[in-house]
């Protein structure tokens, strides 16, 4: 087949072996030396390409319902990120005196737009059908939001655009939402990016949690947020990812979800792996604890891709002289977060 045709799942050979000659020319491993000093030339150039140029407001939340839970309350909150921009969101506070570590719960994809803060958290008042069935099918049964809580965590979820109250036209108006906002000079991913820092900053600023202990958590496109935002964001200091992480080669491969365009748009930074892997981007996170979880089954990351992600980012942590802060845990089974995994991650993080 000509080289320069575009395959059957949409990929240009030529063009995937350009990249590969390329390389990822900014990266840790192509750079080398001082850990920190990457770091500190690379995370301003990331965070340029990254992160959108929208405007910050007051936060001014607003509680719309609140549920006594036992040992933890639950409220339903409005809050404005930007100009004319209003996330809905939902806090779970566990009683007793604070000030308590915080998590920021980051929902997955998953292709269910119905609900998006609900996946890691219930709302006051009646359980949506759909969330429960989102429990039953990756949680074990319940949202991980609430583990989180029980544990002592205070634990925040917003709805990203396109999810639960902010939910758009459904899987295949993606891409037209995805090329309307490079149209305006913006994108998918960097907007949900931008929107995450946000929530971590307002999380970090509650008087009922101490700064210095707030984590990200996510599964699956939540995983990725959770190691992206660690990376750009100062008030997250630990973060665990299940089932989201590999070197970004080993992904872009016949068969592999990540080609299938749509989704891939929340993860899609534009012009960034000109530069940088995927574990590149995660790396700038070191030496902050990090925790890695994935299914020894999980068909959308393929272990060469998943070897070679963890050797790039052992390879900084261990620059950093802090190798003990990263853990990677390989679990039976797919793509899940079952009561398991989260025993792992979360005695991880409370170690931590």
């Amino acid at each position: 087949m000509d080289a320069g045709r575009i395959t059957a799942g949409n990929l240009v050979p030529a063009l995937v072996a350009h990249a590969a000659k390329r390389g990822f020319p900014l990266g840790y491993r192509a750079q080398g030396g001082d850990p920190c000093a990457w770091r500190e030339r690379m995370l301003p150039h990331v965070r340029a390409l990254v992160l959108p140029d929208l405007e910050p407001v007051p936060f001014a939340p607003e509680v719309v319902a609140e549920e006594d839970r036992g040992d933890h309350v639950v409220r339903r909150l409005r809050l404005h990120m930007s100009g004319g921009i209003v996330a809905p969101a939902l806090l779970a506070r566990p009683k007793g005196q604070g000030p308590f570590p915080g998590v920021l719960a980051l929902h997955d994809h998953g292709s269910e737009f119905r609900i998006g803060k609900e996946k890691c958290l219930a709302p006051p008042g009646p359980v949506p059908e759909v969330a429960q069935g989102w429990w039953e099918r990756f949680f074990g049964g319940r949202p991980y939001g609430e583990e989180l809580a029980r544990r002592g965590f205070v634990v925040l979820s917003l709805d990203a655009l396109n999810w639960g109250e902010r939910a758009g036209n459904g899987y295949e108006a993606q891409q037209a939402l995805a090329s309307n906002l490079l149209h305006l000079g913006l994108s998918c991913a960097g907007v949900m990016a931008w929107e995450d820092v946000r929530a971590a900053e307002y999380l970090a600023a509650l008087p009922e949690v101490d700064a210095a202990r707030v984590a990200a958590v996510g599964f699956s496109l939540g995983a990725f947020r959770a190691w992206q935002v660690a990376a750009l964001s100062p008030h997250v200091a630990a973060f665990v990812s299940s089932c989201w992480m590999a070197s970004l080669p080993g992904l872009l491969v016949e068969g592999n979800n990540q080609i299938r365009g749509q989704s891939a748009f929340w993860t899609v930074h534009p012009m960034l792996h000109r530069d940088f892997d995927l574990p590149d981007i995660a790396a700038l996170a070191a030496p902050k604890p990090g925790f890695f979880q994935w299914g020894a089954d999980d068909s959308l990351f393929p272990p060469p891709a998943v070897a070679e992600a963890q050797a790039k980012l052992s390879e900084v942590w261990s620059a950093h002289g802090a190798s003990e802060r990263l853990r990677f845990d390989l679990r039976p089974g797919g793509h899940d977060f079952g009561p398991q995994r989260q025993a792992a991650a979360f005695d991880w993080l409370q170690r931590r």
